[in-house]
């Protein structure tokens, strides 16, 4: 790993200032574009709420429903590490436009597959939803890539973790308005209406991309901002070559990924079981007031964990992300040992809050942040598709793999089942403990 990669000696990047008018315009830009992957987070997590309907309904045990889960998160894997080039070569405003019709229009056709009874209860039906929820990944798999490009020409290095954790709240917004209505939902309507509502959601909030989102500061006839990150002061045109050059031949780049390979398997591990999990291993039903607050604390502690990374990462470590996202992963290993081997449910729920929080710690500052930091405004979106990817691959094992573990061997295998893969990205981080991007041109 190259001694410059590495370095902490270029001169320390300082704060900029921004105009009035700079900052109304990036305010307008950041808060449509951050409550439209909000309203796509609703369309990507509401699955978890109707997995045991779809159990219920149509007889599937946990290894047919896993299929589902692990399609479509492989999918959603591979496409973000493709999608990423298209993005920067198209820009983030049209990347997120398309993510958004896609959600749209999956989302409803999974609710569709209700009043298929026509296609019987067995593989013909659970194909069709496998295959309907892989399409809704596929294009949701632009979501991401498309926030972080464009926010990678509004936002100075210097900024970024802060920001990254005002949009990480924003997107919890969308997973607590999941959590809250998901499980209303399904105790009080058909499971498929969990699809339709935020189907609806994610069309109004297309809508407003299209109407106030740009992708940068001189689109809207503002002075260019030079941000100071990995391409600053590089002239090389944009191309797929030029991308896949500055994320692929770079050493932190590649270790990141790996560390998200990692994040993906807890991340999803915990998230698309955790609700089945209270209600088969804790026999909490959803609607219950019990599991209601620890729910919404989990999503809380997940805001909470992003305004804490970026705050530290920004102001303590002076905009390194490896010492928090070390701090992240550190705090899993110890929250997934509690679940592990505790037996009292407060001592259970706290340990999935803690690890919400640190679960947010992480995804914020490597697939929020660093993908900006290192792949430089240029290449920001093949970063974020090479990180974010390699995470969602690491979370397809835990769909058919998890699913067959816990109908072989029940719900004691769940919290260990992760440790391991918590222990090997703190390992990483601690690795990339100096690392900070290199510009090309002097840091302001």
């Amino acid at each position: 790993m190259s001694n410059q990669t590495l370095s902490s000696s270029q001169p320390e990047i300082v704060m900029v200032n921004h105009s009035p008018a700079f900052r109304k315009r990036r305010a307008i830009n950041w808060l449509t574009l951050g409550f439209t992957y909000s309203a796509m987070y609703m369309g990507r997590y509401n699955l978890s709420f109707a997995n045991k309907s779809l159990s219920t309904t149509y007889g599937w045990d946990k290894t047919q429903i896993g299929t589902i889960i692990s399609s479509a998160l492989m999918i959603y894997g591979l496409s973000a590490i493709f999608n990423g080039p298209i993005a920067d070569k198209i820009g983030g405003r049209r990347a997120m436009l398309i993510g958004a019709t896609g959600t749209v229009i999956f989302n409803f056709l999974f609710g569709l597959g209700a009043y298929f009874g026509f296609l019987g209860t067995g593989t013909l039906l659970l194909g069709y939803f496998a295959s309907i929820w892989s399409l809704n990944s596929f294009f949701q798999s632009f979501s991401a890539l498309a926030l972080i490009k464009v926010n990678s020409g509004w936002f100075h290095i210097r900024e970024r973790g802060v920001f990254s954790a005002i949009f990480g709240s924003m997107i919890q917004s969308g997973r607590a308005l999941i959590f809250f209505i998901g499980a209303i939902v399904v105790t009080f309507l058909p499971w498929q209406w969990v699809f339709f509502i935020p189907s609806a959601i994610v069309a109004v909030m297309g809508f407003l991309t299209y109407k106030f989102v740009q992708n940068h500061p001189e689109d809207c006839g503002l002075p260019a901002l030079d941000v100071q990150d990995a391409s600053s002061g590089d002239t090389e045109v944009v191309s797929v070559k030029y991308v896949l050059k500055k994320v692929l031949t770079n050493p932190v780049m590649l270790t990141i990924a790996v560390a998200e390979f990692c994040t993906g398997f807890v991340r999803h591990g915990f998230e698309q079981w955790f609700p089945r999990y209270m209600q088969e291993a804790q026999k909490l039903p959803l609607e219950s007031p019990v599991f209601q607050k620890g729910a919404m604390a989990v999503v809380l502690a997940g805001i909470a964990g992003a305004f804490f990374a970026g705050t530290i990462s920004d102001w303590v470590f002076k905009g390194r992300r490896a010492p928090v996202a070390f701090l992240g992963y550190l705090t899993q290993v110890i929250c997934l040992a509690v679940v592990w081997k505790a037996t009292n449910i407060n001592f259970i729920i706290a340990a999935f809050i803690a690890n919400s929080f640190a679960i947010s710690i992480v995804h914020s500052m490597l697939s929020g942040t660093a993908s900006m930091d290192f792949g430089g405004k240029k290449a920001a979106g093949t970063a974020a598709g090479l990180f974010d990817g390699m995470q969602y691959i690491g979370g397809a094992f835990v769909g058919v793999g998890m699913g067959w573990m816990l109908d072989h061997y029940g719900w004691s295998v769940w919290g260990p089942s992760m440790i391991g893969f918590s222990f090997v990205g703190l390992i990483l981080m601690a690795t990339l403990w100096n690392a900070r991007p290199v510009t090309k041109g002097p840091a302001h």
